[in-house]
């Protein structure tokens, strides 16, 4: 009796800070500003995070800022039946920023820069960076003259906040950095990163708009990517065609974003070009799991799904224990940014990334056993066998919640379904090609 009263006490407690989806408040003008303060505490533990001897401090501030953001980012969500996809990116920017909160805390010596002894004291012997960015996470700091323009402790919170790979921060030692393919000098690498955008978005359009024509899958409500209605081979070959539209639509999406950023970042603050290496590594091109998730996939979230499981299993079971705890952090963060989409909980996604942390072991064992790594085609067909074909349930789940019924790029600016959809439409009319027709629309 009284373990069922200490449980039920406990879930409304939880239903306190995370009511059900369907009891979250609407976005409205008016209480929209609450996700900015619900980040205060947050904010302010990444300007103590900057300054010695503040570790007792930031601990106490720890539950006050991790609440904040539960209790807001959680409680609010964006109207509409087809704002799936804004829900998701909601409970993602709370999971990052709860995530970045620990980070502050829990460090006693707080968030130190390469070559810091304490926050801000270099040490002795320190190697100052050249200006370029290298494998080892060195970087040139930002141009002076925004440390000059801003108040110092906003400038130390921005710096410290905003980067998600850790570049020029301990956190990010061992980081991974592809090597640049745009050319260094200012106006060069700003048109290469524009039309790299342009083609980004293009690719993201494309994808978006082809996951708008299946049926099910693109309906706000959502649908299985295995349509039942089809014979065996079209229904799998159709899942792995919106399989790999999916995260293609998710790679094109990083780099939209991350070279947006960079335009601001070198075009209006202007930041050296090499402070804004490559986020991605050509994912495609991965011979092995190993090197698809430490460095070809982009590193943006290393230090969050450290911080949800890679530190825990670290400390009960050493590297190996890190391996499995990160991959099952992953697992975690992406399917509580899921919960947002308001359809329930699915145990499956935390698998699919659970299971890469063995996939990657079992290379290892194959590796010692026959003296030769997995590398070359066969490593190739090996790396799209685990993301491709297994992949499909974690995609599928996605979808069936309706992921793909929400519209991410808004159909007035979207230049597939403006003209090339109709086109299409048109010449598929013209051929006499009725079942495409109405597909297109």
């Amino acid at each position: 009796m009284a373990w069922s009263a200490v449980l039920s006490f406990a879930h409304d407690g939880y239903r306190t800070i995370i009511p059900y989806p369907e009891d979250r408040i609407p976005l409205t003008a008016y209480n929209h500003w609450s996700l900015a303060i619900a980040l205060l505490p947050t904010h302010y533990m990444a300007y103590l995070a900057r300054r010695p001897d503040t570790y007792l401090l930031r601990l106490m501030l720890l539950p006050v800022a991790v609440l904040a953001i539960l209790g807001t980012f959680f409680r609010l969500k964006v109207g509409g039946v087809d704002s799936g996809p804004q829900n998701w990116g909601l409970g993602s920017l709370a999971l990052v920023n709860i995530a970045k909160a620990i980070d502050y805390g829990w460090r006693r010596e707080g968030m130190l820069k390469v070559g810091e002894e304490k926050p801000g004291i270099p040490m002795k012997t320190a190697h100052h960076s050249n200006g370029n960015a290298t494998p080892n996470g060195e970087r040139s700091p930002p141009p002076p003259i925004w440390k000059k323009r801003l108040p110092s402790w906003l400038y130390d919170i921005l710096e410290l906040h905003l980067p998600c790979r850790g570049i020029g921060w301990k956190v990010g030692a061992g980081l991974y950095i592809p090597k640049e393919h745009r050319p260094l000098e200012r106006s060069a690498f700003l048109s290469a990163t524009m039309t790299s955008a342009l083609e980004n978005f293009l690719v993201f359009d494309a994808c978006e708009s082809f996951i708008k024509l299946v049926p099910g899958v693109g309906s706000p409500q959502g649908g299985t990517i295995f349509r039942p209605e089809l014979p065996f081979l079209q229904r799998y070959i159709l899942s792995t065609v919106i399989h790999v539209a999916t995260g293609s639509c998710i790679l094109a999406g990083f780099e939209l974003c991350y070279h947006i950023l960079t335009l601001i970042g070198v075009g209006l603050l202007s930041h050296e070009p090499s402070s804004w290496p490559p986020i991605m590594d050509n994912p495609w091109q991965s011979d092995s799991l190993h090197v698809f998730w430490a460095k070809r996939w982009h590193q943006l979230l290393r230090e969050t799904f450290f911080i949800y499981g890679g530190f825990v299993g670290g400390a009960l079971a050493g590297n190996l224990g890190a391996l499995f705890g990160t991959f099952f952090g992953s697992g975690l963060y992406h399917e509580v940014a899921a919960y947002c989409l308001g359809h329930g909980f699915d145990y499956g996604v935390i698998f699919f990334f659970a299971l890469q942390a063995p996939l990657m072991i079992l290379e290892k064992l194959w590796a010692r056993t026959t003296g030769c790594r997995i590398k070359g085609i066969y490593g190739r067909l090996w790396v799209y066998f685990c993301i491709i074909i297994l992949g499909q349930p974690l995609v599928d789940s996605w979808h069936k919640r309706g992921l793909g019924g929400g519209y991410i790029i808004d159909p007035n600016i979207s230049p597939i379904r403006l003209l090339l959809i109709p086109f299409l439409r048109q010449v598929a009319g013209f051929l006499g090609l009725r079942s495409l027709s109405v597909l297109l629309g």
